[in-house]
């Protein structure tokens, strides 16, 4: 094999009190010799790295604040794409040259096993073959490390989990955001009418054109309070929705509960308004947890159901290829494009992460290294 260049990867080389502490106190980037293939499995690949993703769990993950911590020092980035250019021996499904994108679940600082220190915000990155996945056709890189985490989020969340059909109105909080988005176009395909709910009529005008029958704004009032409830009442004829998609939670969660039908469906899917249910620095524990009332819960005849996609995924990895294989088909036939993301250099990683964490632009955001 050809001697492959000098490289950079980004470093977290201790937990942050937060995401935007640590990026301020512990990131760095540093080169990156290419992996010496001679140490690497027969069913390893190595890749070079295209795209990343910088995405939510990306940011919770170097505070220790996600339920899965790496081990400092570690390099981010869960999910990427990128250009096979070394194979091992017995890798048959795959070929240099190929591009591919990366399987988080398999490989990167969410996996287990050996290759968690392999990250995405890195010139080369090693994985198992099983987690290099053909890049579609139609896919460009930036499109490749955005569609994994988010589609299947959004699929375990409204078609395994929500049940959600075409006789449906649905109610998605953060769609402007990268899973929230996915679930945007996931919710249209199989037919619901969707409300879309965010803090930016300018973003939620894209959200509009990527498929929402209707966009609320969520900013609050001249009195400090959030309140959407009439508007969703309106909007469905009094009735209510029959499924809340909610990866918002705090005052959004409270508020959605008086937007539902009796018997309605509430997705638990995150807490993005309340990132600080969890204590930094990697402690263990929930000091500040969201709480919902049980009263109007059980007045609502709710169904509450949480939605954890990677923890559900480890414990039954069953569900996971009926999951793949109908997401894969409907890219195939043209029914999913994940929406085109900010991008970014990677000398520009803070900034990335900083975007992602004020939500500055519509979907995901990507570094190129």
């Amino acid at each position: 094999m050809t001697k492959l260049e000098t490289g950079r990867r980004v470093v977290i080389s201790d937990f942050g009190e937060s995401p935007m502490h640590a990026a301020e106190n512990y990131l760095s980037i540093e080169e990156q010799d290419a992996p010496d293939t001679t140490h690497l499995k027969s069913t390893d690949v190595l890749i070079r790295v295209k795209s990343a993703a910088v995405g939510w769990v990306d940011l919770l993950m170097s505070s220790g604040q996600y339920q899965h911590m790496a081990s400092p020092p570690y390099c981010p980035g869960l999910e990427y794409s990128g250009v096979i250019c070394w194979a091992g021996e017995e890798v048959k499904s795959i070929c240099v040259g190929d591009r591919v994108m990366a399987d988080g679940l398999l490989t990167g600082p969410r996996s287990k096993g050996d290759y968690q220190q392999y990250g995405g915000f890195a010139t080369y990155a090693v994985a198992p073959a099983k987690a290099a996945v053909p890049l579609p056709e139609r896919f460009d890189f930036d499109q490749g490390c955005n569609f994994f985490g988010n589609y299947e989020t959004a699929y375990h969340c409204l078609i395994t989990r929500g049940k959600l059909t075409a006789k449906d109105t649905i109610l998605i909080h953060g769609a402007s955001g990268s899973t929230g988005l996915a679930a945007v176009h996931l919710a249209k395909l199989v037919g619901a009418k969707v409300i879309a709910t965010g803090r930016s009529a300018e973003k939620l005008a894209v959200v509009q054109e990527e498929g929402a029958d209707h966009t609320l704004c969520t900013e609050r009032n001249a009195e400090g309070d959030i309140r959407f409830r009439d508007q969703v009442k309106e909007l469905t004829n009094g009735k209510g929705v029959d499924v809340v998609y909610d990866s918002v939670g705090g005052e959004i969660s409270l508020e959605s509960l008086r937007c539902v039908k009796f018997g309605a469906r509430f997705l638990i899917v995150g807490w993005a308004a309340t990132p600080f249910v969890a204590k930094g620095r990697g402690g263990r524990g929930a000091p500040n947890a969201n709480q919902l009332p049980t009263n109007l819960m059980m007045m609502k005849g709710l169904d509450v159901l949480g939605c954890p996609t990677a923890i559900s995924t480890h414990r039954d990895p069953t569900t996971r290829a009926p999951r793949l294989k109908q997401l894969l088909e409907w890219v195939k036939e043209g029914r999913l494009t994940p929406h085109q993301p900010r991008v970014f250099a990677l000398e520009n990683i803070a900034e990335a992460m900083q975007a992602k964490w004020k939500s500055v632009s519509v979907g995901g955001c990507v570094v190129r290294p």
